[in-house]
């Protein structure tokens, strides 16, 4: 059993599907060009309000006092890994065959810890930052809100491809992320 489908006819393709693309898109460019007029639109750089914010520099601050003391230990266990391995490279022709495996393996086996603890490293610290960035943003939002009612605005962009500096406001959220709250807002 041959079935053929039968295919609805492409709109494009009629004069009559073309000309009501045409007005439909032009009554789509028309009110989202007199958007403006009726609606009040803002915009907000999320990325410069989590950079240049007071809230983000504290939490940066915290992120690295709490992890530059693990950082530090990484660095000098690093440091102490390639030590060895040149002392290797420059003495291993002199050593004895057992003696020379011997180093090799605990540098392999230094190497392969190293590489764990800077992977767990990493994920602590990712977590982390994303805890004290969620609380940032958390912050950043209730400003945004807080702008938003005070000033009457229909609509505030956190993402956008372009925004116009006349519609950005987020000098205004990082200035009122900067005011100083009080104990129980914090």
């Amino acid at each position: 059993m041959n079935q053929t489908l039968a295919l609805s006819p492409n709109p494009f393709r009629s004069l009559r599907g073309l000309r009501a693309l045409r007005i439909g898109a032009a009554l789509a460019l028309g009110l989202f060009m007199a958007l403006p007029a009726f609606a009040k639109i803002g915009f907000v750089n999320t990325e410069r309000v989590l950079r240049e914010s007071t809230p983000a520099v504290a939490a940066q601050k915290k992120l690295e006092a709490e992890f530059s003391k693990r950082e530090k230990e990484l660095q000098d266990v690093a440091s102490r890994m390639r030590g060895l391995s040149e002392r290797l490279e420059r003495d291993g022709s002199v050593m004895a065959e057992s003696e020379r495996v011997k180093r090799q393996r605990d540098i392999t086996d230094m190497e392969r810890d190293l590489q764990r603890r800077q992977r767990e490293f990493r994920e602590d610290l990712n977590q982390r930052r994303n805890e004290e960035l969620a609380g940032v943003v958390e912050m950043a939002n209730r400003a945004i809100r807080q702008i938003a009612e005070s000033e009457k605005y229909d609509i505030i962009f956190q993402e956008a491809v372009f925004a116009s500096p006349r519609i950005d406001i987020t000098d205004k959220v990082i200035k009122a992320l900067n005011e100083p709250r009080p104990a129980a807002a914090k």
